[in-house]
């Protein structure tokens, strides 16, 4: 049995680490890192893939390089939750490695999901153009996954006063998609079947 490494490709100083935090001090405050965590490995099978992505596939092991399989667990997760479906909603950000959130927003009165999971990626997006700090985003949630690449949410809330402040964000956050650039950015889909919860799930389910 090996252990866990982290490979950075691209960063202050490319290498091989032991740590999340000898990692995320390498790629953190980098333009376009590329960097991916590791487990069950050898330290000489982590060189061969920092000197060759591709090393361990060659060897035929690709299960290394399946993300099907692995967890990035240098990425972000998002997710919403609501009391009924509309109802009150609420969404946040979470780092995948740590469980830590990054950000949380405030309750609306009258939301569902598919809007929440929808604003929290687009959170997490312009939170990482801002800090210039651009990793995986995990999201279990095909609906917003689609509408991100669309730009445009497709929701039948209706607006009424309860939920005419949301629809001002959600108005703001597509103008946000329309005027930047988002080929920066990797969105992933939480397999929730093999994986269990993202870990950004509020824990709510009955």
């Amino acid at each position: 049995m090996g252990n866990k490494y982290y490979i950075v490709w691209e960063g202050h100083q490319p290498g091989v680490y032991e740590s999340w935090e000898e990692c995320q001090a390498q790629v953190r405050n980098f333009s376009r890192p590329k960097f991916k965590s590791f487990k069950d490995i050898t330290r000489e099978q982590a060189e061969a893939l920092f000197q060759n992505p591709y090393a361990l596939q060659a060897e035929g092991e690709p299960r290394i390089l399946d993300r099907s399989k692995e967890i990035d667990l240098t990425a972000l997760s998002v997710d919403a939750a609501t009391s009924g479906n509309p109802g009150p909603m609420e969404y946040r950000g979470v780092w995948v490695e740590t469980k830590d959130p990054l950000f949380s927003s405030k309750i609306y009165p009258v939301g569902t999901n598919n809007i929440g999971e929808f604003l929290a990626i687009v959170h997490a997006m312009a939170w990482m153009k801002q800090n210039d700090y651009f990793v995986p985003i995990y999201t279990d949630s095909l609906t917003a996954q689609a509408w991100i690449r669309k730009k445009q949410p497709n929701s039948k809330l209706p607006l009424t006063p309860e939920t005419q402040e949301l629809y001002h964000v959600l108005q703001r956050a597509v103008h946000w998609l329309h005027t930047n650039d988002l080929s920066r950015y990797t969105l992933l889909k939480w397999e929730t079947e093999f994986w269990g919860e993202i870990p950004a799930d509020y824990g709510r389910k009955k």
